[in-house]
Parts: structure tokens; sequence; C-alpha cells
């Protein structure tokens, strides 16, 4: 099933209303990028996207195992190397603490599940996104009446 993103840019700054048809977010740039900082950036919601998949694996892992975790807490940091515009070269840190009662084999289990989940495997795989073509609005009302 396609994931489906619609996004409403408003006026000021950058800020964009960000939907999935169910949940809403905003996304902004900062006050020195001219933007109003009310909404993470494009590169922290990236960012996010990433450090949530990993988390949730960790969960989802421990729960398939019966092994008793308490919370899971992260965090994540990246840097991007723009020597060469086509070309970004981009880094990320990673760091997890799993609370619980678990063994140091356990706790490594769910380390190497978290580098293992979705998102990451997908970010580190092939893309292919299509060039821009022009939204018709026209369209967009007629469906949302």
């Amino acid at each position: 099933m396609a994931t489906t993103i619609k996004i409403k840019n408003l006026k000021e700054g950058y800020q964009s209303i960000i939907t999935n048809g169910k949940h809403t977010i905003i996304g902004d740039e900062p006050i020195k990028s001219k933007g109003t900082d009310l909404g993470l950036m494009p590169t922290e919601l990236l960012l996010a996207g990433i450090g949530m998949c990993k988390v949730a694996t960790v969960r989802y892992v421990a729960r398939k195992k019966n092994w008793d975790i308490g919370e899971v807490n992260a965090e994540f940091s990246q840097t991007v190397d723009r020597g060469d515009r086509r070309n970004l070269k981009t880094s990320i840190k990673v760091a997890i603490h799993i609370q619980g009662d678990i063994t140091d084999e356990q706790r490594q289990e769910l380390l190497k599940q978290a580098d293992n989940c979705y998102v990451h495997r997908m970010v580190e795989g092939d893309w292919n996104i299509e060039t821009a073509i022009e939204l018709n609005t026209s369209k967009l009302v007629k469906e949302e009446a």
C-alpha cells in the first residue's frame, strides 16, 4: 500500500501543514533561514522517522520474544558534508538506552535489530524520486467535496 502525505505551505515563513489524512504536524524552517521556527525542519523530520522506526523495532522485538523492557530512550544526531551538491554525505549517530531486566546478549540483539528497522533499510536502499509536476488543485476540490 502506498503512503501519501499532503502538504499545505502557508505564507508565513516556510510553515507547512503536513498530513496523512488522519494525523497532522507542522513543519517549518528556523528563523535564521527566514522561517518562523514553529515546527521541525525537513531534515529533522527525516531523522525522526529513522529514530522512531529504530526504537519501535526494539519494542516490537522485545514483545515478540517476551522480554520485559521498560522505556526505550534514544538520541540521534546528523551531520551533512555538503562538499559536492549532487552527492551529499550524511552521517547519523545513534545512541539507544533500553531499560529493563535483560541480559547483555538480549540488549545486543535488540540494538542489532534496531539497525535492521524498515526505515533504516529504506533510506539505505535505492530511491526514485520523480521530477515535480503541477498539482491539479481543481481535482483536489472535487475529491474533498
